[in-house]
């Protein structure tokens, strides 16, 4: 069991609750060109930074625990860090030691895996998002995992590549695709192997849903990948540059492709006896393609038409929970103490509430990964359901019906502690479309204006933070600042996340002088568990990163 919190009894609570809001994708631009959280009317933000307590924090590369500062922050590393109040190494820099020393290949589930294909003379697959934004995967990794696979003599690899004009640069695909062609050209010669891609497709389109949003997108990646249903291709740059034409979509949102050889036949379905593999090692878009492989009768989600007898491994275990899946080839990051099992053992009640497309980021990952609840009484989990239609047509989502929940708790009494996700700048911000984005702001600022004044009423503190930036910086920008063209002429949308620090401000309406005007900086988003703890009269553990707030 864990320890109760000791009371700072130097420090008095509020009346009301402690409100933590993380305005996703929300950060301090770098440019004023492209910087949506500047060029949107946001009054009562702005209000708050320019007349509240104010700080910025880091929000990306090692101060969340990823391999270096060149690595952008995600919403699942980010909420890790609020969550747990400390920086583990995430799973980006798990899986890149691994593969550097060695060790994955040394591991039980690489041998099985390996052992499967050979056994059966069979061929081993591959799934996951083929790009180097080391936010689900890198194809480092892929590379370094065919490479091996190549030495340990199997003759047959199949490639199903999600494309991510997401994570990078929005119409990079080829970018990837064509020098990964050439390399699996030269494996093919040296080992006098069959390595080829076999399917593809945008990843907002198959394959990688979360959280039960969308499941007809799994269903299609399972015909894709599995079956061999669908357009017919002779290579994936043919694929990619024949359904851009067609469509117009970026990368993520491109229709799903199959590779045949004689326009009849699909190059790489999946059968029994095979090996899968599935290569992102972050677990929201993880599980319900995992969930596909691994269930068995009783699944219901849709009809798998046929569920081939496979060998299949995660890159990670993707719920410590549920031990989902089976076999993974890396162990993920031992997440303990967070701050929402700190809190219910001291008796705090609170509530966590988004929409489904954050839902998993304010329970699952703030709690380091975990499913379920610490203590049934005093956590209160609330998912509001998102809106299954593309993000730039309704993008407001639902931010006004996570604020209806939020003003009905603060004025109920009943929770001392409430979280809660804006999704808007950040899943709005993946679309690339700046008009969209301004219009997302500012229906978030409406809602902090309806939030800030149910905190007044109740006598509560608003900390008001983000995991990671994104909306702030829209326009793809070269090292001398100046916005990049794309072949039309106009600004290169931008559509990844930023490197950009976010904001940190504490709104305390009654507030006591407990602390100074002025919060640290230099921290990370980290900070905020041990300022929540500290707000509602406690010290946060003495390993806990330190607070924003000066105690006098």
């Amino acid at each position: 069991m864990i320890e109760a919190l000791n009371k700072n009894t130097a420090f008095t609570p509020r009346r009301g609750p402690v409100v933590l809001a993380i305005l996703d994708g929300v950060g301090f631009g770098k440019y004023a060109d492209g910087d949506a959280v500047k060029m949107a009317r946001t009054p009562v933000l702005d209000g708050l930074m320019n007349n509240c307590p104010c700080t910025s924090l880091k929000a990306h590369g090692t101060a969340v625990g990823m391999p270096s500062d060149a690595d952008m922050g995600n919403s699942e590393v980010g909420h890790n860090a609020i969550g747990c109040g400390r920086v583990f190494a995430q799973g980006a820099k798990l899986v890149e030691e691994a593969v550097e020393s060695g060790k994955l290949f040394e591991g039980n589930t690489w041998k099985e895996a390996v052992a499967q294909v050979k056994n059966n003379n069979s061929c081993l697959h591959f799934i996951g998002l083929f790009s180097d934004g080391n936010v689900h995967s890198n194809i480092s990794h892929l590379k370094g995992m065919v490479e091996n696979a190549a030495k340990a003599g199997i003759k047959k690899v199949r490639l199903h590549i999600l494309l991510d004009g997401r994570d990078v640069p929005e119409t990079s695909a080829l970018e990837y695709v064509d020098p990964f062609e050439e390399f699996l050209a030269g494996i093919n010669k040296e080992y006098a192997a069959d390595f080829a891609i076999a399917s593809g497709g945008g990843r907002m389109v198959i394959t990688m849903d979360r959280y039960g949003a969308n499941w007809k997108m799994v269903e299609l990646g399972w015909k894709t990948h599995v079956l061999g249903e669908g357009d017919f291709y002779a290579t994936a740059h043919e694929a990619i540059e024949d359904l851009r034409k067609k469509t117009g979509a970026i990368d993520q949102d491109l229709p799903a492709f199959v590779i045949s050889k004689d326009g009849k036949t699909p190059l790489g379905t999946i059968e029994d006896g095979d090996a899968v593999i599935y290569f992102n090692f972050r677990g929201d878009r993880a599980l319900e393609i995992t969930e596909a492989f691994e269930a068995g009768a009783e699944f219901d989600k849709f009809d798998r038409k046929r569920v081939p007898a496979v060998y299949y491994a995660g890159m990670m275990e993707y719920d410590g929970d549920l031990h989902v899946p089976s076999h993974y080839l890396v162990n993920p990051p031992e997440i303990d103490r967070t701050m929402d099992e700190y809190l219910c053992a001291s008796g705090i009640s609170q509530l966590a509430v988004s929409e489904t497309q954050k839902y998993g980021h304010v329970t699952y990952f703030f709690n380091g990964n975990r499913s379920g609840k610490f203590d049934e009484t005093l956590d209160e989990y609330l998912e509001i359901r998102s809106d299954v239609v593309p993000f730039e047509q309704r993008p407001w989502m639902k931010c006004a019906e996570i604020t209806d929940v939020v003003v009905d708790a603060i004025a109920s009494g009943k929770y001392n502690m409430i979280r809660m996700n804006f999704p808007n700048g950040d899943m709005v911000g993946h679309t690339g479309n700046l008009e969209a984005v301004i219009v997302s702001l500012e229906a978030l600022d409406l809602c902090l204006g309806r939030i800030k004044a149910a905190v007044e009423a109740a006598g509560g503190v608003l900390v008001i933070s983000a995991d990671h930036g994104n909306a702030d910086d829209m326009f793809e920008h070269g090292k001398d600042g100046k916005i990049k063209v794309d072949s039309e002429g106009q600004a290169a949308r931008k559509t990844s996340h930023s490197l950009n620090p976010v904001p940190c401000i504490v709104y305390d309406p009654e507030s006591k002088g407990e602390y100074a005007a002025e919060l640290r900086s230099g921290l990370g988003i980290s900070s905020l568990a041990a300022t929540c703890i500290e707000l509602l009269g406690f010290k946060a553990p003495a390993d806990y990163d330190p607070s924003v707030l000066v105690m006098k």
